[in-house]
């Protein structure tokens, strides 16, 4: 592969990168110990947008991570700066929760069910098919619809669970209109991170777990993209792809040594 330059910069998934089924990932708290203490830059990314990053850093603290609230980067956050940037103090209809609507109201936006600009699909624990039925109605008004992140399922201690991408599959069914997905694998998503923290793409890497958003999302963003084998891709499903990671390890462990 092309020699790329040092990393300076550190991108990171959180579920099966530093957290795996409520529990940390062994090495994980010393790895992100290390990325505090070296001065380099570094977000904690994740495409759910059901929490704050205040309600993230109290999950990762209560599992032994110290981490600043600022360094956390969701898709909530990353859908609200993209509205503010594209049309500045919209309107929006959103469907979600405290993670997406506070993201929302700090850009500046107003949120009402009134000929909003948007149709905002999130994360929620329980989706209304009253509100699904009006998300549906506002786009047939004219509402542009856009979405947080494509995943088609979530996990649960009971098993998958429908997750945006499935709804926002059933809102462009009824609709005849696909949104716009922010979060990963749309490289937005990286590109919003390394602005937040100033980054470089050439001199930045990007740590997941999985082929088809974290790795995919890096790549097309041009970041050295960094495969762990302790979320969901395994070494094997690597090479079922038509790109492949800059390189595989075993957990983020074996990268504290590199900061």
């Amino acid at each position: 592969m092309t020699e790329r330059k040092a990393i300076e910069s550190w991108l990171t998934d959180m579920d099966g990168v530093l957290v795996h089924e409520g529990e940390p990932v062994p090495g994980a708290p010393e790895f992100v110990n290390r990325m505090k203490t070296s001065g380099k830059p570094f977000l904690i990314l994740t495409n759910n947008s059901i929490y704050t990053p205040r309600d993230l850093q109290a999950r990762l603290n209560r599992m032994g991570f110290d981490v600043p609230e600022q360094s956390i980067w969701t898709a909530a956050l990353a859908t609200a700066q993209f509205l503010s940037d594209q049309r500045p103090g919209g309107t929006a209809y959103v469907i979600g929760e405290a993670g997406l609507t506070t993201a929302m109201h700090a850009a500046g936006y107003i949120l009402t069910e009134f000929a909003p600009d948007y149709v905002v699909l999130g994360e929620t624990r329980t989706y209304s098919f009253e509100a699904i039925t009006k998300a549906i109605r506002l786009i047939d008004g004219g509402a542009r619809f856009i979405c947080t992140n494509p995943d088609a399922t979530g996990p649960s201690n009971e098993g998958a669970l429908p997750a945006a991408g499935s709804v926002a599959a059933m809102i462009s069914k009824a609709t005849g209109v696909d949104p716009y997905f922010v979060g990963k694998p749309n490289p937005m998503m990286m590109r919003s991170a390394l602005n937040t923290i100033d980054a470089h793409s050439e001199s930045t890497a990007m740590i997941g777990d999985r082929m088809d958003t974290d790795v995919l999302c890096g790549l097309e963003a041009g970041l050295e993209t960094i495969l762990v084998l302790t979320g969901i891709s395994s070494r094997a499903d690597a090479e079922r792809f038509p790109f492949r990671p800059s390189r595989i390890v075993n957990s983020v462990a074996d990268l504290i040594a590199e900061i």
